[in-house]
């Protein structure tokens, strides 16, 4: 089979699906991979083919802009560039024999509908956050307060109508394109729903159970977790501060806090000292650094090397992250910055793992010390942190997706 999988985000949007494209191709599949330009190594490096989408993950995005009508405004335009560059796709694909099925991420799965009706192609979604209303929890965006039962699923079925309106244009556009029938993005949604479309979520029931109220057709599978090459090692430099004493924490803020770097290396140094802890600091999209005996800077490693080697991991909540702390075993700080972080730092305290999330506008020295002391002197946080481990360890995401991609296909 040939198949696509399309996604657009930041690195934690794009780095699951390395791995998934991965053992789809071991099972003797074609694998494209479409993402933002910037990811071409890392896909090309995982052994599968690259397709480039439009959009620099890097620059000010929808995510940052200020106020709701800016919010929407730039999402839309974000969101149509996007919808403009699966056309180029579509058309280098079917310059090669076109593809056997699609798989979508929930950025793309609403620009991808189209495609799949006008390739006459199935399609799966593969999710990495929970997106369907439910009365189990409110939508992930919202924060992670519940608003009751009845509150919930009333806000994500309202999240979904925000969502339509950011899609509107872009699927206008595609349909115009593919010379398909007219029809809304609410329209083409609520079709697939009735259809019952497949999705697979990909995060871990034991992190986040499948909610009871969920149709038929939307399953939860467990972690996608990026390529890593057998013969992947962590850098000597690491490798000697790790033997150079007790376990160390790690801090990083992934792709959150740009600029905020020497401000943030200060305080974490501060804090660490306090609690009289060694640390690992990831540069990442803050620039985060610092110098001084007991730290080191690191830039990018696998985490899946990292973190089991580590005393607790400081991050800042994002989906990935979050995940590859848990599968570590080790305890964790989350510092949620934006979006759909506070849900997962708010899951990560429900299952025991972490002494509660310190959000990014309260971070001070004091509750960064205050929280590193908790999550490593007390035993209850590693503990539960390595029951949801053993639980993930039990999970195939891929293996279930494979199944899933080739029973629709035949179908």
């Amino acid at each position: 089979m040939k198949i696509l999988i399309t996604t657009a985000g930041s690195y934690g949007d794009v780095a699951p699906y390395t791995g998934l494209g991965a053992r789809l191709r071991a099972a003797g599949h074609d694998v494209t991979l479409a993402a933002h330009d910037t990811f071409a190594p890392l896909v090309r490096g995982s052994g599968l083919r690259f397709r480039a989408l439009p959009g620099d993950p890097g620059r000010r995005g929808p995510a940052a802009a200020d106020g709701r009508k800016e919010l929407m405004r730039t999402a839309t335009a974000f969101v149509r560039e996007l919808g403009a560059g699966l056309v180029g796709v579509a058309e280098e694909e079917a310059a090669e024999g076109g593809v056997d099925a699609l798989v979508l991420s929930a950025t793309t799965a609403p620009l991808g509908w189209q495609l799949a009706e006008a390739m006459d192609v199935p399609a799966l979604g593969a999710y990495l956050q929970p997106a369907h209303p439910t009365r189990a929890f409110a939508p992930v965006v919202s924060g992670a307060r519940s608003l009751g039962g009845w509150g919930n699923r009333t806000a994500g079925r309202f999240s979904l109508r925000m969502v339509d309106r950011v899609y509107a244009d872009a699927v206008r556009d595609l349909r115009s394109r593919f010379d398909l029938p007219a029809a809304t993005s609410a329209a083409v949604r609520a079709r697939r729903e009735r259809a019952h479309w497949p999705v697979l979520y990909g995060f871990s029931a034991a992190v986040v159970a499948r909610p009871a109220d969920w149709r038929p057709g939307l399953d939860v599978v467990g972690n996608w977790w990026p390529h890593q090459a057998p013969d992947a090692r962590l850098p000597a430099a690491v490798e000697e501060f790790l033997a150079d004493g007790p376990p160390p924490v790690f801090i990083g803020f992934g792709s959150m806090a740009t600029g905020e770097g020497e401000r943030l290396g200060q305080l974490a140094v501060a804090a660490l000292r306090r609690a009289g802890l060694r640390g690992v600091l990831q540069s990442g999209r803050a620039g985060l650094r610092a110098t001084g005996d007991g730290v080191l800077t690191i830039g990018e490693v696998p985490h899946a090397l990292l973190f089991p080697r580590l005393a607790a991991v400081v991050h800042h909540a994002g989906a990935g992250t979050t995940a590859a702390a848990l599968r570590a075993g080790v305890p964790a700080v989350p510092v949620p910055v934006t979006a759909d972080q506070p849900f997962w730092a708010a899951r990560l305290t429900a299952v025991g793992a972490a002494p509660g999330p310190v959000p990014f506008r309260r971070l001070t020295v004091d509750s960064l010390a205050d929280a590193l002391t908790r999550a490593v002197r007390d035993p209850a946080y590693a503990s539960a942190a390595q029951a949801v481990a053993r639980a993930m360890a039990t999970e195939d995401a891929a293996g279930q997706t494979l199944k899933a991609v080739e029973g629709l296909a035949r179908r």
